[in-house]
């Protein structure tokens, strides 16, 4: 039978590669016990987050001037609102609605205006 020496062990440097696959796998074993105990854990948050509320984000620019073009024929209402704000420089708003009254007061709780400021800064066009 054949058998082999550790001189031609040596000489192919089998003694360093041999072992290595055995300790790959005894590595490998470790690092998986150690994710799943890590994983396995259960943390406990403090504070929940709530995912069924909704932002409501208000704005507070510096409005110049509101353009209103009254569409008739379609009942609506296109706005445009010019502020002096450098980030937001113009707002557009779609309105369901032709009465300036009701105009003024959609404007006005959108921009969080009093409806006295909406009423001096608005310029209305009507379209057919």
């Amino acid at each position: 039978m054949w058998r082999i020496s550790k001189s031609w062990l040596r000489g192919l440097e089998l003694e360093f590669w041999l072992p290595l696959p055995l300790v790959a796998v005894v590595f490998w074993l470790g690092c998986s016990f150690l994710a799943a105990q890590q994983l396995s854990q259960s943390y406990s948050t403090k504070t929940k987050l709530q995912s069924d509320t909704q932002l409501e984000a208000r704005l507070s620019v510096n409005v110049l001037l509101i353009n209103a073009a009254v569409n008739r024929t379609q009942k609506i209402t296109q706005v445009e609102v010019e502020t002096a704000d450098p980030i937001l420089k113009r707002l557009e708003l779609e309105l369901p609605t032709i009465e300036f009254s009701q105009i003024e007061a959609t404007i006005a709780e959108e921009l969080g205006l009093p409806r006295q400021d909406v009423r001096k800064l608005v310029r209305y066009e009507i379209v057919d």
